[in-house]
């Protein structure tokens, strides 16, 4: 059987994509800076916050806890998110490294 894609890439390749394509949904974008603004968890209110379905947001809210970006905690019918602290600042130094490479342009490129 032959390699997957994913299996000729890097532990480091394989986790900067998943990260960038978990955060490059603009309503992923929209629940972490609204999680971030209440300074505090979220419970129940992303609905009437963004005004999408509560299954969009539930899907919304799986690609960010698989990513491990934020975490729930189940409080009677209601779930809690909010922000890992810890896997937040591992995100972001992989994607400051990435960025902080030096970039060399070639006089190829006007």
């Amino acid at each position: 059987m032959g390699l997957t894609k994913s299996e000729i890439f890097t532990d480091e390749q394989n986790r900067l994509a998943t990260a960038f394509k978990v955060l490059g949904h603009p309503a992923r974008v929209a629940i972490l800076q609204h999680i971030i603004n209440q300074k505090a968890c979220i419970c129940n209110d992303l609905v009437d916050e963004l005004g999408l379905a509560q299954a969009t947001i539930s899907q919304h809210l799986k690609e960010l806890k698989n990513l491990g970006i934020i975490q729930g905690t189940v409080e009677g019918k209601s779930v809690c998110y909010c922000i890992d602290e810890k896997a937040w600042k591992e995100i972001q130094q992989e994607i400051d490294i990435f960025f902080n490479q030096d970039v060399n342009v070639k006089s190829c490129c006007p």
